[in-house]
């Protein structure tokens, strides 16, 4: 505990570190923004930069960095995302101790750190994630869903991929006569993935004779100060909307299906492709994971599998 307390003083009086020379939270956040390991990566940087501005936006983003205290990041933290889930709670938590671990290791700034009231939270396994497709089929088949939840929605599940990937497609990623398209998979990789014939069926649709842009849009155009802080890329070229978020694609799902989260269509599609004797190796070039051990932990049998095995210990049913 003492060589842990020294090392956070020592960091925080590196040389070059002071409070005169040392940079604002806006001009740190920016900084780390444009280090090649998240700049390198669309989907990361999306992700960073939508956690770092909101946090930057609750110390106050023109103070500088070394003035800000360990217990206002746990203040800031507390406030934007206390009441979210663990998961939530334990991705945006890691991303602001990356963005102060950089500007201390790599940059040498005198910066706060992680206090211990903002540890992680346990994540609890829930062995019944897995729904059902005709409950996928009935929510994806409501009059009162919009056509693009419902697009998105189908093509988490029959594609088997992360929702930020997802989101992050653009309309010249897709091929639409091959139902696939490429995506930036988890670790940088691009990677195909693939959509069946409802997907196909809605993409049309969704894109209306758009030839360019994010797929998936936001409901109104950006105002002026978003607009100026969003990347050009994540802005239709036709209808001046703004790309989808994840956080806004979440709280849509729960509108319409309390209790049912984003990443269940994934494991959902995975699972049933394990139910229908999928083979292993099929499933993991399906989505993406790069062991056999990752795929086991998300293809597993549901409980309508279970039930079935069951019946085979059972006796020759007697006849009356």
């Amino acid at each position: 505990m003492a060589a842990t307390v020294t090392k956070l003083e020592n960091r925080r009086r590196t040389p070059g570190a002071g409070a005169a020379g040392g940079p604002t939270v806006r001009a740190s956040i920016d900084a780390f923004l444009e280090s090649p390991k998240i700049k390198g990566n669309a989907n990361t940087l999306r992700a960073y930069t939508n956690v770092l501005d909101r946090t930057g936006e609750q110390l106050g983003p023109a103070r500088p960095l070394a003035g800000v205290v360990d217990a206002e990041i746990g203040e800031a933290l507390a406030t934007l995302w206390g009441e979210a889930a663990p998961s939530t709670w334990n991705r945006n938590r890691a991303a602001v101790g990356s963005w102060l671990a950089w500007c201390a290791d790599k940059q040498h700034w005198s910066t706060p750190v992680l206090p211990a009231a903002t540890e992680r939270r346990r994540e609890t396994n829930d062995d019944t994630k897995a729904v059902s497709r005709s409950r996928i089929d009935r929510l994806c088949r409501r009059r009162d869903v919009p056509l693009r939840e419902k697009t998105l929605w189908r093509m988490l599940y029959e594609s088997a991929s992360r929702a930020s990937a997802v989101l992050a497609l653009n309309i010249e990623d897709l091929d639409l006569p091959n139902k696939q398209a490429r995506i930036v998979a988890k670790g940088g990789d691009i990677m195909w993935i693939t959509w069946g014939t409802d997907t196909a069926y809605l993409l049309p649709r969704l894109i209306a004779g758009r030839e360019s842009g994010p797929l998936f849009l936001s409901e109104y155009r950006p105002g002026p100060h978003r607009r100026a802080t969003t990347d050009s890329k994540d802005i239709c070229p036709e209808t001046g909307r703004a790309r989808l978020g994840y956080d806004r694609a979440r709280v849509l799902l729960a509108l319409y299906a309390d209790g049912l989260r984003l990443h269940q269509l994934r494991h959902s599609s995975a699972t049933h492709l394990g139910e229908a004797n999928v083979s292993a190796n099929v499933i993991m070039a399906k989505t993406g994971h790069k062991s056999l051990r990752s795929v086991q932990r998300y293809v597993k049998p549901g409980l309508a599998a279970v039930h079935e095995a069951t019946e085979t210990l059972s006796g020759p049913r007697r006849r009356g």
